[in-house]
Order: C-alpha cells, then structure tokens, then sequence
C-alpha cells in the first residue's frame, strides 16, 4: 500500500524531533499503522537550515501554502505555533481536504470550536496530542481511555517552565527573580517568558482538558488565570513546615452550577504524588467516578517527547484515514451535536481553601482582629502559623509574619475578607493569598 505522505509546516525543535524519529522508528511505525508514513515535503522560511535536516528525498519550499496544495500531501503538521498565520494554514489545509496534526494549544484553545467545526464539515480529522504536556498521552487518556467515566476534575503541572522555577526556589531558598534568570540561562525559560510565568501557555493547556473532560467548547477567554511571579522563597518555606508545596496547577472540576476553570499557584499536601514532580516534567491527575484517581506524568516538553505526540496522531489518522468520518473518535470526545453549555464559572464563585500570609505588627490583639473579620464572614480556620518577630525580621524586629490556613469558602468572600483585613493599621504589607487543594 502507497504510503501516507505527510507535509511539515516548521522543522524547528519539534519539527527537526518528529522528522528523525519517525526516520529512526520507520519499520516499528509503519507495523502499528498497517502502511508507512513518510514526511516528503517541509516548508520553513530557512530553507538551507531544513534542508540540512532532512538530507536528500525531501522537498524543501519556503511557502506553506505550496505544501497546502501539492494534491500528494495526505496530512499537514502545522509547528509553526502562534495565533495568526497558523490559523489561516490549518483552516486553508481542512479546506483542501487535508487531515491536520498540530502541537499549537494556544490556537486550539482560542479557535478551536472553528476549526473543530470546519474539520467536521470537511470530513477530515485534526487530531493535537502534542499540544498538551507534550510526550504525555493525555488526550488520548481523557478522549479515549476514561470515556466511560464522569469526569469529576482534572489538575495538571502542565508547564516545565514554572515547575523548574518553583523547584529550584524550594531546594535552594531563592526568589523568583534569581531563579527566573538561572532557568533562562539553563534554556528551560525563553528569553520573553511572560507566556509561562503569567500562566498563559498552562491555561491553554487546561482550556484543552476542560472541552475534552466535560464535553464543552473551548473557550479560554473564561479561564482564571494566575502566574507565579508573586510568589516569594518565604511562602514556599512555610508552604513546607505546613506539610505542602507549592506548584502551579491547571485546574477543570466539574461542579453544581457549571465547570471550574482556572490556573493559579496551588499549595498541595506534600505526600501527593503529584506535590513530588520536581524539575521540568509534567503530571496530570484525573479523577473519574468509576477508574478513581489516575496519574500521568513525564516530560511535557522538547524535541523527541513532543514528536512522540505527533508521531503518536500520525499513526492515528494513518489508521483511521480511510474510515466513515462519521465513526471516527471526536475531536472533543463528545460528539459535536452532544457537546453542552455547562457555563464556565467566574473566579468569584468557586470554592477552595487558601493560605494567607499576613505581615502584621508584633503586638497583641493582632490575631483576634484578624481572625474576628473571617469569622464574621463565616470562613473557619484550619490552621495558624505565628513566627517569633526575631525570626523573621531580626532582633529587636517590631514585625512578624502571619500564617494562616482556611478551611473552602467561596472566593468572592474572601476577597471581601481580604479588603477589611488589609485596611487594618496593624497590617503592614499586602498580604499574600495562595489557593490551596487537597487533591484527594
């Protein structure tokens, strides 16, 4: 049988990953597909750079648009990332009545519903493994593997970036700033990491989950979204002597009244495996009615684990290529005409449980004002941590820190408990909230 023959947008680091692995792992490919797989056509504005990459055999053009139009190309890997140009290729390949690959999660998470909608129209598959935790096989987990579960929530360190970061603050006591350099001098941050630190690029990645795991639109414009650029070494250090750490989590739950949404810096029990992912690797944990709490972890990004994912679609549509569009697994699980308008739920409405940092004058009375303002607003104390003023100022220090753990209440409410908390003279700096999550 003819082989499948596939068209790459981009041969940067993943683009470069997919074309040696899938050369390396020909024959393993081609056994699990039932034909092969061949990339014989690459478009990247360097051209010289890709034709080094891919030696003789392949025809190398500066123009996507050219690959979009060779009637030969089968499926198109779209690696160029990004929301504009990218957009206009994947709907001009689904058009053409090509199948689409793509790693891009930030234009899933933002367009999809268009492109998923133009795909279906067109009969054709755009399948997108590689978009979320890279070498992870989440989606195929959430789309396939669980679809007899009611999923019930999903939370996920979906970005190496900041996982890097936040370990190497926790080993080591330093600030964000310090690590943040360290981290881009390492080549786990990018020059500009405003995407990752911001928590940009894990909101994508949970915007994605959230569609697949409860069978609803993409729509990212609904996520909260919280980065760690706030966080100092001093609240990952009580974070640890309160038997937590502290990782940035994507998190979907399914709860009364609509879908949770959000990205933020979460305190997690320490004795979760998901508390223990140090370094850049990803973990992913869901939790289904029937199957409990399932864990996925590796590495959520580079060249070869990312082109893992894409090889892994590749074999997909190579598989299903030939099939009724209409027997085909949907790109959000459900099935386009079954997907629902459970809302997605503004910040203020969800509940959790949160840890505050008070820096506040060593004096008494101190504690009761603050904690007479949550009770008043009903939100119960779990725990409260008060240093010695020495041990956080100095000696002789007039000043002390506050730490406190509540037990869920509703964030619109504590933010108001924030606001009169924070209006108090006794309170000398703006107090540091961090959300917290058993995970159980």
């Amino acid at each position: 049988m003819k082989p499948i023959q596939v068209g790459l947008l981009g041969i940067g680091t993943v683009g470069s990953g997919t074309f040696n692995v899938l050369k390396r792992n020909q024959e393993e490919i081609t056994r699990r597909a039932g034909r092969g797989i061949q990339i014989t056509m690459v478009a990247d504005l360097d051209v010289e750079r890709a034709r080094s990459v891919v030696g003789e055999g392949v025809q190398v053009v500066n123009d996507a648009r050219a690959v979009i139009a060779n009637p030969e190309i089968d499926i198109v890997v779209e690696l160029i990332g990004g929301y504009g140009i990218a957009k206009a290729l994947v709907l001009e390949a689904i058009a053409a009545g090509k199948h689409v690959v793509t790693a891009n999660k930030a234009l899933l998470a933002v367009h999809g519903t268009e492109i998923f909608a133009a795909a279906q129209a067109k009969g054709v598959m755009v399948a997108f493994e590689a978009a979320v935790a890279g070498g992870i096989p989440i989606i195929k987990a959430l789309r396939e593997g669980l679809t007899a579960n009611r999923i019930q929530w999903v939370a996920g360190i979906i970005n190496g970036t900041t996982n890097f970061i936040l370990s190497e603050m926790r080993d080591k006591g330093l600030d964000f700033e310090v690590v943040l350099k360290e981290a881009q001098r390492l080549g786990y941050a990018e020059a500009d990491p405003t995407f990752d630190i911001e928590g940009v690029d894990a909101a994508h990645k949970a915007t994605i989950m959230s569609a697949i795991a409860y069978g609803i639109p993409v729509q990212f414009d609904k996520a909260y979204v919280e980065g760690i650029t706030k966080l100092g070494a001093a609240d990952i250090k009580y974070a640890e002597q309160l038997g937590y750490r502290i990782k940035l989590l994507g998190i979907t739950k399914r709860v009364e009244g609509g879908v949770e949404l959000r990205v933020h810096p979460t305190l997690v029990p320490a004795k979760r495996l998901i508390a223990n992912v140090e370094g850049a690797m990803n973990a992913v944990v869901v939790q289904g009615d029937a199957v409990g709490t399932t864990l996925y972890y590796g590495k959520g990004a580079g060249s070869e684990p990312t082109a893992s994912a894409v090889i892994a679609d590749l074999v997909d549509i190579t598989r299903l290529h030939t099939a009724d569009p209409l027997n085909r697994v949907p790109h959000l699980a459900f099935q386009p005409s079954e997907l629902s308008d459970l809302p997605v739920l503004p910040m203020s409405e969800v509940v959790t449980s949160y840890y505050l940092r008070l820096r506040v004058a060593d004096k008494a009375g101190v504690l009761a004002q603050v904690t007479g303002i949550l009770a008043g607003l009903g939100i119960s104390i779990d725990a409260v941590l008060q240093r010695e003023a020495d041990e956080v100022a100095g000696e002789g220090a007039t000043q002390t820190d506050l730490i406190i753990l509540t037990h869920d209440t509703r964030e619109g409410t504590m933010n108001d408990a924030l606001a009169q908390i924070q209006a108090l003279p006794t309170v000398l700096a703006p107090i540091a909230r961090i959300r917290k999550e058993e995970l159980a």
